[in-house]
């Protein structure tokens, strides 16, 4: 409990850390969409104290660096390149308006902050226990698995929307190729994958399974709080949109219906 508690700590001051930089930053450059920057940076870096700082199983702390760091710098590095150049994001304008500085800090920055801490706790908790025995390891496994497999399907999906945008003669069209043809919200549902898995991993040894809703909690967050569901509000009345969700799964992986009327 001890070693939890010194790690725990250490994470909450490494992201208080990173989110007062991007505070900072998004205060001098006038958009505070930065903040989306940070929060792939901010649980990589967890994943890296962790397996510093930890004492448990080395071969899962090094399988959650492996796994965070990658998943973190890739999303932030998508998220920058992204977003670079362009303006405030409609969703921060809008939660935004009006608010002075202390709210901007409170509503964004450090609400993101907690979300990290909580999200990161199976990575937390993995990092002070020791190696899963028994049906655990196939538990890791089936983890590691998943993980993986979220990751790729995220990475394929940004790549496959990067490249649809980037195209003038698709402008004004709606993106249902690829693994958009088989969900409407690939990105999600593989990011929604890889948190799964990391939970799993650290499930497979006692305490890491009451860690349950560090990832029911990304999931909600991808869905409903601030990813699908949000989407969809500004994309139904885009032309074709309709039809696009009569005929493709809204969040797993499925294949699309092609007998369907809006």
């Amino acid at each position: 409990m001890r070693d939890f508690l010194t790690l725990t700590l250490v994470c909450v001051a490494l992201l208080a850390v990173v989110q007062g930089t991007t505070f900072w930053i998004g205060h001098r450059i006038g958009r505070y969409n930065v903040v989306d920057v940070a929060w792939g940076l901010g649980l990589a870096a967890v994943a890296v104290v962790a397996a510093i700082v930890g004492d448990g199983d080395g071969l899962r702390r090094v399988l959650l660096l492996l796994v965070v760091g990658f998943w973190g710098l890739r999303l932030s590095w998508h998220i920058w390149r992204r977003s670079r150049g362009g303006g405030e994001d409609p969703r921060y304008a809008q939660l935004l308006d009006g608010a002075g500085t202390g709210a901007v800090l409170r509503k964004v920055f450090v609400t993101q902050g907690v979300a990290q801490w909580f999200i990161s706790l199976p990575i937390q908790v993995s990092a002070v226990t020791g190696p899963p025995r028994g049906v655990g390891r196939a538990v890791m496994v089936l983890g590691v698995v998943t993980a993986v497999g979220g990751v790729m399907v995220e990475s394929v999906a940004d790549r496959q929307l990067a490249a649809f945008k980037a195209d003038p003669g698709r402008r004004g069209q709606v993106m249902d190729s690829g693994l958009w043809g088989w969900s409407r919200h690939p990105n999600y549902f593989g990011d929604a994958c890889v948190w799964i898995g990391i939970y799993l991993i650290a499930a497979a040894v006692w305490p890491g399974v009451l860690t349950v809703l560090s990832p029911a909690a990304m999931v909600w967050f991808l869905v409903v709080a601030t990813g699908a569901r949000l989407l969809e509000r500004h994309l139904a009345e885009r032309p074709g949109y309709r039809e696009y969700q009569a005929r493709t799964s809204f969040f797993v992986l499925r294949p699309p219906r092609r007998d369907s009327a809006p």
